[in-house]
């Protein structure tokens, strides 16, 4: 098999499996892939999963193969709370919340982080399209800080949830309140409960 043939039956996958490959092809030697990513016709996301170079010039891709390598899983915590607009720094990471355990993983794509809740508390998220008729799941805003101070237990005074620098205005105009409450008490965490108290506080909510 060439290059050409392989690229051409999993290029419109955007990111493969191993798998996907074998049920093409389950004769496929894996050792092209070793060799395809020497000479940078693929890129290793993590074990077992790839993708093309060509990706990293399409917008949000990196953010889509945050979903696709590590499941289940959605963008939360930083990333989901810079791109809202809550909070003033850059996120170099892509932040996630998983079901699995707590995992981070470096490619070309950039540096990956997942975070491990319960599996019933993966809810809270949505999906938002992209380009090649694509989704990515990730968090609403109220579950972005929940999931945030949540797993995060050291913002436990109005001090330290300053240090946040949380938008006030996305706070006061934006962010549902009441949504917020009925999220929060889903966890059935009274420590988070308290730390939203907190929070409300400290902002004037």
């Amino acid at each position: 098999m060439t290059f050409l043939e392989f690229k051409e039956k999993m290029f419109h996958l955007a990111c493969f499996h191993i798998y996907q490959v074998y049920a093409w092809q389950p004769d496929f030697d894996r050792n092209n892939l070793s060799r395809w990513i020497r000479k940078g016709y693929i890129i290793r996301l993590r074990q077992g999963y790839f993708a093309f170079p060509e990706y990293k010039n399409m917008p949000d891709y990196s953010l889509y193969f945050a979903n696709r390598i590590y499941r289940p899983s959605y963008i939360s915590l930083h990333t989901a709370l810079a791109f809202y607009g809550m909070i003033p720094e850059a996120v170099v990471q892509i932040t996630s919340v998983a079901s699995l355990k707590t995992a981070s993983f470096r490619n070309d794509f950039g540096e990956y982080s997942y975070k491990n809740v319960k599996e019933n508390l993966l809810f809270g998220y949505e999906r938002k399209p992209m380009a090649g008729n694509r989704t990515i799941q990730f968090a609403t805003p109220e579950k972005a800080l929940l999931d945030l101070l949540y797993l995060y237990p050291f913002y436990d005074s109005g001090q330290e949830l300053e240090k946040l620098r949380l938008d006030e205005n996305f706070l006061h105009d934006d962010l549902n309140k009441e949504l917020l409450m009925d999220y929060c008490a889903r966890f059935q965490n009274k420590a988070l409960a308290r730390r939203i108290k907190l929070l409300f506080k400290a902002y004037d909510l």
